[in-house]
């Protein structure tokens, strides 16, 4: 079942070709996306600074969110795949688990985002207006993408 797709293929347009752009490209838009974030929290705390609009403590997930963006990209392919980090305290093994640890980080951020967003927002209705809970659930939406496409959106082959 691991090869079932091993056929397929997928050929970019000609003008799609990014070469040795693509590390830019890839770290712009994620710093495009990571601010994005950052902003939206930033407004509505800025916009609703009083508990009874938008909780302080609904700040956490941003908090958790960035440090898994860290923790994520802190690792290279090749940590993980065990071809350039094999010294070290726990060498492949602990590459693999601290790049575990900063996705369940990220998701935790998103899921309790989503829990922040539909629960004290929209199921509950005990804040007036819904921006604040829709501030912080795109804020780690919009931090965990960045997250992805920094670390995905990049080669390691032009690193060397």
């Amino acid at each position: 079942m691991s090869g079932c797709l091993d056929r397929v293929e997928c050929h970019l347009p000609e003008w799609c070709e990014l070469g040795e752009k693509r590390n830019f490209i890839a770290s712009v838009a994620a710093g495009i996306l990571f601010f994005a974030g950052w902003w939206l929290a930033i407004d509505a705390a800025a916009c609703y600074p009083q508990d009874d609009k938008l909780v302080k403590a609904y700040h956490v997930c941003g908090v958790v969110s960035t440090i898994a963006f860290f923790m994520i990209n802190a690792v290279s392919a090749g940590q993980v795949r065990g071809d350039s980090y094999n010294t070290g305290c726990i060498g492949q093994r602990g590459a693999r688990l601290w790049l575990f640890v900063g996705f369940l980080l990220a998701f935790g951020g998103l899921i309790g985002a989503s829990w922040i967003l539909f629960g004290p927002y929209v199921v509950n209705k005990q804040f007036s207006e819904s921006y604040p809970g829709i501030a912080i659930f795109f804020q780690n939406f919009l931090i965990f993408v960045s997250g992805i496409v920094f670390k995905f959106g990049r080669t390691e082959d032009l690193w060397e």
